[in-house]
């Protein structure tokens, strides 16, 4: 059994998949360590997704109010909400 993280960035995949150490990850935690040894045990499978998908950019970026209502309705596991709830909101 394992854990599925999905990211859409490529050089976090890439970092993730086969650790290696750059002039630009030196500053990298010992977490990040800790993390790539469950990535290599199987513990964890990080699985690239396609940005317009990625539900945990709510929390890091600006979006459109459509990709807003999209993430959080996903998140809330709410059904779609009416025209007049939205226009409220």
């Amino acid at each position: 059994m394992y854990s599925k993280l999905f990211e859409d960035n490529s050089a976090t995949l890439e970092i993730a998949k086969v650790p290696k150490m750059h002039p630009r990850t030196k500053h990298i935690n010992i977490k990040y360590h800790h993390f790539c040894e469950h990535v290599k045990a199987g513990l964890v499978k990080v699985l690239p997704i396609d940005t317009k998908y990625q539900v945990a950019d709510i929390f890091t970026k600006p979006l459109s109010k459509e990709l807003f209502y999209k993430f959080r309705e996903l998140l809330m596991k709410w059904s779609r909400m009416t025209s007049l709830t939205r226009d409220i909101l």
